[in-house]
């Protein structure tokens, strides 16, 4: 998995809050999936670069981090 960072296509994402993530502050993120790759992004400050990761990238990820 090679992540890449982009900021000049995150205003044409649509971007989504993680289900853990509160309203209290703390460590937010925001995914968007394109075409292309599954981008992931600090909530709390939007205008910081964000990482991008293959389809495939991603469902590894997610397989990692659910112990599977």
């Amino acid at each position: 998995m090679t992540p890449e960072v982009r900021t000049h296509e995150a205003a044409d994402l649509s971007w989504f809050k993680s289900s853990y993530s509160s309203n209290e502050g703390g460590e937010c993120v925001e995914v968007a999936a394109s075409e292309q790759a599954v981008s992931v992004r600090d909530s709390n400050d939007v205008t910081r670069p964000h990482l991008s990761v293959s389809h495939p990238g991603w469902a590894r990820f997610v397989r990692y981090v659910a112990g599977a």
